[in-house]
């Protein structure tokens, strides 16, 4: 444990949902609900004014419709979110070298690293002002001497806030807290904790740690107990290795087709290589997961013979992985993934996956063994794409263009018509309402423009 808080934990205040608010006038101050819209949609993000009727991640998105009717619900955009994040995370390597991404909206940052004799608090004000100069976005910032306490701390400090861990006030801060906030503890381990009568973090270190051990074990009883005591001496560790790379989508409706299925394969094996390139890797193992309509969960891999980001391999390996499953009843999710990364490619691999040989395509690790006499998918032409159903080219949120109007986003749409809302980040006022006919010419897709904000100067940064 640090004598100082000089390990920062900083995460952006319902992020998805906030970089929303700040690109479309109108639905500043109101609640906002990003995610799948469909009949199994889930929640990604809720705004803070969503979260007070009950909204919240991983919630059905059919569920908080109901809880909080009035929410915009709008679809994610990836590309936004990840640009708006390059930009905060260019602000937290001006303060120092050693940041530990956790997600898009989530880092660690070791003040250690950086410029030396700095006031840890005047670091974080800075920062975020900082962020807010740039993005329109505010973020919570923890403090402390470890990364377990910087954590809670900035959680503590939700929404817009700074929490500092002094030395000396750890226990404090845990003693009071459930079992569910250290990490490692989901609910199973917090029910072992109930029965035993365990709710609270004081709790755990009260029951000590030959207690933990007989109910979870040595290794999982021995490092709750310690985090339970403030105990954490895990470093800030830079550019985490990702392991692997993979996208999914759950259907609306089943798909029963098996054309439709081929299609979605080549979708996502498209959309995982684009992400494959984009992360600068190549990768061995090429994987595919198959939810059928009965919700069994199945997962086919295939490893190659050298790494690639090539995408006509990446296609036709998931494609005959998942012609070795049976779909004929249905299927609500599939997945594409690639793993066993590399940071180089191998030019001469287009065509090995026609070349792989009847024994390449192993069942990964607790998967049921594949289905027999089904012809590989390397053979089979490949399907072309499903009939969208009218209207479903325009989704809520997604960003336009119309030749007489400019620009503005999709509030709604049904029956054949479109609703758009015509403004821009930089407007101070909602702008105005029209609708069209879901085929009109002049109405097109549009790249989202930049949030507005102002990058800081170099006196300003973190100062």
């Amino acid at each position: 444990m640090r004598s100082a808080p000089t390990i920062l934990h900083l995460d952006m205040d319902a992020f998805f949902a906030a970089v929303e608010q700040a690109s479309k006038p109108s639905l500043r101050g109101k609640p906002v609900v990003v995610g799948g819209l469909g009949p199994r949609g889930v929640v990604a993000t809720a705004s803070y004014e969503a979260r007070v009727h009950g909204v919240g991640s991983a919630i059905a998105t059919a569920h908080a419709r109901r809880l909080c009717p009035n929410a915009a619900f709008l679809v994610p955009r990836f590309g936004l979110y990840r640009a708006v994040s390059d930009i905060v995370m260019g602000l937290l390597h001006a303060v120092s070298p050693l940041i530990e991404p956790l997600s898009l909206d989530e880092a660690f940052l070791d003040l250690e690293a950086g410029e030396p004799g700095r006031d840890p608090r005047a670091v974080a004000e800075g920062l975020r002002a900082d962020i807010l100069a740039a993005t329109g976005l505010t973020a919570s910032v923890g403090l402390a001497g470890s990364k377990l306490l910087a954590k809670i701390a900035s959680e503590q400090a939700k929404p817009d806030g700074l929490v500092v861990v002094e030395p000396g006030t750890e226990r404090a801060l845990l003693d009071p807290l459930p079992v569910r906030t250290l990490w490692g503890v989901g609910p199973a381990t917090a029910e072992h904790l109930r029965r035993a009568g365990i709710l609270t973090v004081a709790e755990i270190v009260q029951a000590g740690e030959p207690e933990l051990v007989r109910l979870l074990g040595k290794a999982h009883g021995t490092s709750l107990h310690a985090m339970a005591a403030g105990l954490d001496n895990r470093p800030v560790v830079a550019d985490r290795d990702v392991k692997s790379i993979s996208v999914e989508d759950t259907f609306d409706t089943d798909l029963t087709d098996r054309a439709r299925v081929r299609y979605e394969i080549d979708r996502l094996a498209d959309r995982c290589v684009q992400r494959l390139r984009g992360a600068g890797r190549s990768g061995r193992t090429v994987v595919v997961k198959i939810r059928r309509y009965d919700f069994s969960t199945l997962t086919r891999s295939e490893t190659l013979r050298a790494p690639t980001d090539d995408p006509a391999v990446v296609r036709e390996t998931a494609r005959r992985l998942v012609e070795a499953v049976d779909t004929t009843g249905g299927v609500r999710l599939l997945g594409v993934g690639v793993s066993g990364l590399a940071d180089f490619t191998q030019e001469d691999l287009f065509a090995q996956a026609g070349q792989a040989g009847p024994d390449a395509a192993e069942p990964a690790a607790g998967a049921e063994a594949a289905e027999p006499n089904i012809e590989p998918a390397a053979d089979l032409p490949a399907a072309p794409p499903p009939e969208p159903e009218p209207g479903s080219r325009w989704l809520p949120g997604q960003d336009v263009e119309h030749a007489d109007h400019g620009r503005g986003w999709v509030q709604g749409s049904g029956v054949g018509r479109v609703t758009v809302r015509f403004e821009v980040p930089a407007d101070t006022v909602p702008g105005r309402v029209r609708t069209f006919a879901v085929d009109d010419p002049a109405l097109t897709r549009a790249d989202p423009l930049p949030l507005p904000g102002r990058p800081p100067g170099p006196d300003r940064l973190a100062s």
